[in-house]
């Protein structure tokens, strides 16, 4: 298979003067002269004219003679090349990819909405004009299919009390995810000649079908999980509160008052209410 190929052409400006020269100075000749054979000169200059190529920066000029590859021009500048030469442009700028919104399955099949956004740019000019059809519609197809394969290999969250305690979540693994699928979009786009500069989530949640009720799960994981949390502190201050009372015989405990003790604790610290006080008037046991 065949490389890319560097050239660098004839300076355009000398060119253009010998075009300008030969073109004015045959019809000069011919007022002079009225030689039937000057023409023959007008016509070369004309066809001579077909051979000037302008490159922009960060662009180029794939160079055809009659289907074989002749190089590429990336050097910006003003050039002339054989006439016959088939001239094809492309751009060697860094390009923006922001593609649709895909409804995948991720890695415990669920329903999600993705897209992501890739910034690309052709470094190989001859595989991108001849190894694939279209390059650009090329990169389109081909990040879709990572994006694809990249949601079915991780779940979207994390849910623990399944049974799925995943390192690595579409949701909060944001670095690693574009990693991967920086790297995989770039194994696709070898091909072409595309480097991949970054390429990263642009959208991603739930499909609208499951989006309630995940949501409402989400919801219930982070109550059951701060409950937890407020379960263990009050269990911490009451087992606290005894230790402190029975070492400054602040007063004498059973277990029976240890229990009731406990329990009125612990509703206090785990309620979601403020507690009412109760000034008790009485004895020590009512």
């Amino acid at each position: 298979m065949k490389e890319e190929k560097i050239i660098e052409p004839a300076n355009g400006y000398l060119m253009l003067f010998v075009f300008l020269t030969m073109f004015f100075g045959s019809i000069a000749l011919i007022v002079a002269f009225r030689h039937p054979l000057i023409v023959l000169i007008i016509v070369a200059s004309l066809i001579m004219a077909f051979g000037f190529v302008m490159v922009q920066p960060n662009g180029s000029r794939v160079l055809l003679l009659f289907g074989e590859y002749i190089g590429t021009i990336k050097k910006n500048g003003f050039y002339w090349v054989n006439p016959f030469y088939t001239k094809q442009k492309i751009s060697l700028r860094a390009s923006n990819f922001d593609s649709e919104r895909l409804k995948v399955n991720d890695k415990l099949g669920n329903p999600v909405m993705i897209s992501t956004i890739l910034v690309w740019r052709v470094t190989n000019t001859y595989k991108a004009a001849f190894d694939v059809d279209n390059y650009e519609n090329f990169v389109r197809v081909q990040t879709d299919a990572a994006v694809r394969k990249l949601a079915s290999m991780y779940p979207y969250d994390n849910f623990a009390d399944e049974g799925h305690d995943e390192d690595i979540t579409l949701r909060s693994s944001v670095n690693e995810v574009s990693e991967a699928l920086e790297k995989e979009i770039e194994e696709r786009l070898l091909i072409a000649g595309i480097e991949v500069l970054e390429a990263r989530i642009g959208y991603l949640a739930y499909a609208q079908e499951i989006a309630n009720a995940m949501l409402k799960r989400q919801q219930a994981t982070a109550i059951v999980a701060a409950r937890h949390k407020i379960v263990e502190g009050a269990v911490s201050m009451v087992e606290m509160a005894i230790d402190q009372l029975s070492k400054k015989n602040v007063v004498d405990l059973d277990d029976e008052r240890k229990a009731a003790m406990v329990s009125n604790l612990m509703v206090v610290l785990c309620g979601d209410k403020e507690a009412a006080p109760v000034v008790n008037t009485g004895t020590l046991n009512h």
